[in-house]
């Protein structure tokens, strides 16, 4: 399978709604850039190796200028990864081949969030923040984390830190809801 290259008109298509279905990767580049041309095959050959796993898009910066813009790219390679239409992973610069494996391998990882409930039912020691987030009610969970945090001894409160980061992870580091709590989930270790 080959990078799909894509323009400002096929973006929303390509790899906002493809990353709905399927983790999609793309790669902020250059025809002059050598970095980029260094990373591309190595990106091109992790996602091969995934199967079908996980997309490869390339944008050239020159011919997209739009979209380099509305992506903040200031520096390239830039490479974002997109799943459930949005960027939940990047980096810009060259990475070696393990650096890059390891991206796509974070990418296709399940979201923290399964693995962060497991861990809550295992424990059975925080039903209502348990039920809040079974009920999809982020910001309950949220403040009932922060509660709990105030009075727990330290290695509680870096499981609650934890599960807190899975909840902002989910939402998305720009969701409204991540944003007030993160400074306040600081405020409360700190």
């Amino acid at each position: 399978m080959t990078a799909i290259e894509i323009t400002e008109e096929t973006f929303e298509r390509d790899v906002v709604e493809r990353s709905r279905d399927v983790p999609v990767i793309v790669d902020f580049w250059a025809a002059w850039c050598g970095p980029c041309q260094a990373l591309g095959p190595v990106l091109e050959r992790e996602v091969e190796s995934r199967s079908g796993a996980v997309e490869l898009a390339k944008i050239d910066v020159d011919a997209n200028p739009a979209l380099s813009a509305q992506h903040g790219i200031q520096g390239i390679p830039a490479v974002k990864g997109f799943k459930d239409g949005r960027i939940v992973a990047e980096f810009v610069g060259v990475r070696s081949p393990t650096g890059v494996a390891i991206f796509v391998d974070e990418l296709l990882a399940p979201p923290r969030i399964e693995g962060a409930l497991e861990e809550l039912r295992a424990r059975d020691d925080r039903p209502e923040i348990l039920q809040a987030l079974e009920a999809g009610h982020h910001e309950t969970a949220l403040g009932l984390i922060l509660e709990a945090i105030r009075n727990a001894p330290p290695p509680e409160r870096e499981q609650l830190r934890d599960l807190a980061v899975a909840i902002f992870d989910q939402l998305g580091r720009d969701d409204a809801v991540t944003v007030a709590y993160r400074r306040r989930l600081a405020a409360a270790l700190y």
